[in-house]
């Protein structure tokens, strides 16, 4: 992944930006539920406490972003299906790179459409900063490392959601993961890490599967370098769950190499994989609509999920 700079920005996170130490919140009626009974296991120095920043002059869809930093003591927020429930549910991993987490634009915005469809959605608010990100050089030395303690948080997130399937309605072979940027890289390594036990068992929920039945990687990073060499710690097998792939041309933060490498080696070893490139769009447009077609991608994953019959047809 090329510098974040830019796109740190974009996200409200620049160091002009107004700031307030707090805990990020959902809203009202919503509860964020702790990922783990006690310390997360391997717990790392934060740079700080948690912050949530918010910058009303960086606007995407006519919308500012919420970015949450340092995040040490993990979360998932549910937030139930409207309408009839579909009995399918999705885990969101928002992007930041591993330095911060796009809350709204990679979050909350994505838990209104899916619930809007019947799906419940699971928030994911996993620790940050992580590697492959290093806060005290503000470098990312070895880029195409797996995100420990991030991976932790994402795998321990999909066991919790179906040790209670029963109790959130949920059916529990219909768990899929969507991610953004270095939430796309998240969704790539528990799509194909989920034999590895990164934690040692902590209770029963730690016996179910981390495995997601299905996955969209929504311009996702640190999967290949710029000659599109693939990461070799993405080990893509034949039990990696059909994936939703979606890049812009002109992406210069990630690159489309990313989502080219990733098709590839999901279509080499014979995962139902399907692509998007669009020409335009760039890097971290969420689900906010503008004026370039790629921001509709929605409309597409709908009929991609439908097509795998984690939603009904219309």
């Amino acid at each position: 992944m090329k510098s974040w700079a830019i796109a740190l920005c974009l996200l409200a996170a620049c160091a002009n930006a107004p700031a307030e130490t707090m805990v990020w919140q959902p809203a009202a009626g919503h509860a964020q539920i702790p990922l783990w009974p006690g310390t997360p296991p391997h717990a790392q120095p934060m740079p700080g406490p948690e912050t949530v920043e918010t910058n009303p002059e960086a606007l995407i869809g006519g919308k500012s972003v919420t970015a949450v930093r340092n995040v040490s003591l993990p979360t998932m927020t549910v937030y139930a299906p409207q309408g009839k429930n579909t009995g399918a549910a999705v885990v969101v991993f928002p992007g930041g790179g591993f330095e911060m987490l796009a809350i709204d634009l990679e979050g909350t915005d994505v838990c209104d459409w899916l619930t809007a469809k019947g799906v419940t959605c699971i928030l994911l608010k996993y620790r940050v900063p992580s590697a492959p990100y290093d806060w005290k050089c503000d470098c990312r030395p070895h880029n195409l490392d797996l995100s420990m303690p991030s991976l932790q948080d994402a795998q321990r997130a999909l066991r919790l959601v179906r040790s209670r399937a029963a109790e959130w309605q949920i059916d529990p072979h219909k768990v899929g993961v969507l991610g953004f940027s270095a939430g796309g890289f998240l969704v790539a390594e528990v799509s194909t890490q989920f034999k590895r036990r990164t934690y040692e068992p902590i209770d029963a929920a730690d016996k179910e599967s981390s495995r997601p039945d299905f996955a969209l990687a929504i311009y996702p990073g640190h999967l290949a370098t710029d000659s599109i060499k693939f990461n070799p710690h993405i080990p893509v097998s034949r039990e990696t769950p059909p994936t939703f792939v979606l890049q812009a041309e002109d992406d210069h933060v990630d690159g489309v190499e990313q989502a080219l490498a990733y098709y590839n080696a999901l279509k080499n070893a014979d995962v139902p994989a399907e692509l998007h490139i669009y020409p335009h769009g760039g890097h971290a447009f969420g689900l906010r609509p503008t004026s370039l077609p790629i921001t509709h991608w929605p409309a597409l994953a709908e009929t991609w999920m439908r097509s795998l019959g984690m939603i009904p047809a219309k």
